[in-house]
């Protein structure tokens, strides 16, 4: 971000972020402002990203011994399984955001996708891809994607249209 605010000053930066990346963003306490974000397929809680995971691999056992796994985070890496939620965070973005995921998303399911949208401040919208799962948004939906995630990304980077919200 700081690279492309040197090459393109004054210009507006929309960021769109997904799955791991995301959440990289939300999570960045000290990373430039951007003008719009574009959160795809993003988990809430590392707890439910882990637990989602096995539980699509390993059945309903999988849910449980995801807190052998998560123990290890502190051990291993020296962070708090709390310092990984970006659901405590996403309401503290400084940009107008847009959450995407698919609606037969395992690794992020459709109700914690809506409590990240809830999470998020205003303004923010929703997108749910009817039939998608974890995948690449644009590839499952390419027309919708471009229609929606353009217009999105257009109202808040363009200089009139912002100049217009004002």
């Amino acid at each position: 971000l700081e690279e492309l605010r040197r090459r393109a000053p004054g210009q507006r930066i929309g960021v769109i972020g997904v799955s791991l990346g995301a959440a990289s963003l939300v999570l960045c306490r000290d990373c430039p402002p951007v003008d719009a974000v574009v959160l795809e397929s993003m988990y809430p809680t590392i707890e439910e990203a882990v637990a989602n995971r096995l539980r699509m691999r390993l059945g309903p056992v999988g849910g449980p011994l995801s807190v052998l796994l998560l123990w290890q985070l502190p051990l291993r890496l020296g962070i708090q399984p709390d310092a990984l939620h970006p659901i405590k965070f996403v309401g503290q973005v400084k940009a107008p955001v847009l959450i995407a995921s698919g609606s037969a998303d395992l690794h992020t399911t459709l109700a914690e996708t809506q409590r990240l949208y809830e999470a998020a401040a205003q303004p923010k919208a929703l997108w749910v891809v009817e039939g998608a799962a974890h995948v690449n948004l644009h590839a499952y939906a390419r027309e919708e994607y471009e229609r929606r995630i353009g217009a999105f990304l257009a109202a808040h980077l363009d200089p009139v249209s912002v100049a217009d919200e004002r």
